[in-house]
């Protein structure tokens, strides 16, 4: 046992300090094949059965409390600990923070198979469950805004009080025929797929500069941008390479069509990452009632980079 973790614990309780930590709590996982993502070409990562029997064990962060619930899905390839600059602004405002690492990264279990974006939002769904949580504001960032759009397609608004599309990759990344907007090419996205798989280090120390910046200049200090690089090492690297294709190739176009709740979209309008025009620009568009925040002169990082104005806007959305 690791100090301030209780393993095979009920998830929900808050242990070790005013961000409880627990891992377990029995979140059974959606198992199978991955359908060659795994082996060295580009697929869907869609998964070819399930398993029951197969249990992944998500590494939680729950600060407890009777606030309203807000859930926060990391982006890719980071975990929980990239939102340690809004952990706190959110509980200081009476929020119940609840924030996980996804499967196949940070401190969680990294299975072979289950990463695509239904088996997440399936995750998503038993993190709900064991916390026993309604009312909630779900909160995804990049890859974690994929991970909303599918909840909200397979397991409907009933836990839903409000959802936040934060730099996200909805609602197509992939340029297929019916998609000309989308910025990624299948031989760039191959391209980046075999860069990852032959230099990992190289490929995460480049990501984390393009990461947090904007018109060619880093905004966060060498030591943020370190301490990101130290989460991406933490990722399983067929975590990594299946879930780089499963929100490479994800239309989640038919998903925000179903998203009637609240919502708020903010973005960077200098992400180098995932293009404002051609993701948060369309995800508001899709979404015809949703709020957008635009942030000046922000990367893909932004809620790092400009903390401050993410937290604000965050705050403000929540509030209302």
């Amino acid at each position: 046992m690791v100090a301030g973790v209780i393993a095979g614990a009920s998830v929900g309780v808050a242990v070790a300090g005013p961000v409880g930590v627990v891992v377990g709590g029995a979140l059974g996982a959606v198992a199978g094949a991955l359908g060659g993502a795994a082996a060295g070409g580009m697929g869907s990562a869609d998964d070819a059965g399930a398993d029951p029997d197969d249990a992944v064990r998500l590494h939680i962060e729950d600060s407890g409390g009777s606030g309203r619930p807000v859930v926060l899905i990391h982006g890719w390839p980071l975990s929980a600990q990239a939102w340690e600059p809004q952990i706190g602004a959110l509980h200081a405002a009476g929020y119940r923070v609840v924030a996980y690492d996804r499967r196949g990264f940070g401190r969680s279990d990294k299975p072979e198979s289950g990463y695509s974006y239904d088996s997440l939002a399936d995750d998503l769904q038993r993190v709900m469950e064991q916390c026993d949580l309604h009312d909630v504001t779900l909160v995804g960032f990049s890859m974690g805004g994929g991970e909303v759009a599918r909840y909200v397609a397979r397991h409907g608004e009933s836990r839903l009080h409000s959802v936040v599309f934060a730099a996200s990759v909805t609602p197509c990344l992939m340029q297929w025929e019916d998609n000309p907007e989308g910025p990624l090419t299948p031989e760039k996205a191959q391209e980046k797929r075999n860069a990852l798989e032959q230099d990992r280090e190289a490929f995460f120390d480049q990501f984390t500069v393009d990461f947090f910046s904007a018109n060619g200049v880093q905004k966060v200090t060498e030591s943020e941008r370190n301490e990101a690089l130290a989460l991406c090492r933490q990722s399983g690297q067929h975590a990594a390479l299946a879930c780089r294709d499963s929100f490479s190739t994800a239309d989640f176009r038919e998903d925000l069509k179903k998203v009637t709740v609240p919502t708020l979209v903010i973005h960077g309008d200098a992400d180098a990452i995932v293009p404002f025009e051609a993701s948060g620009q369309r995800t508001h568009r899709a979404v015809a009632h949703s709020t957008l925040v635009l942030v000046n002169g922000a990367p893909h990082g932004l809620n790092v980079s400009h903390a401050q104005s993410f937290n604000d806007a965050l705050l403000t959305f929540l509030a209302t």
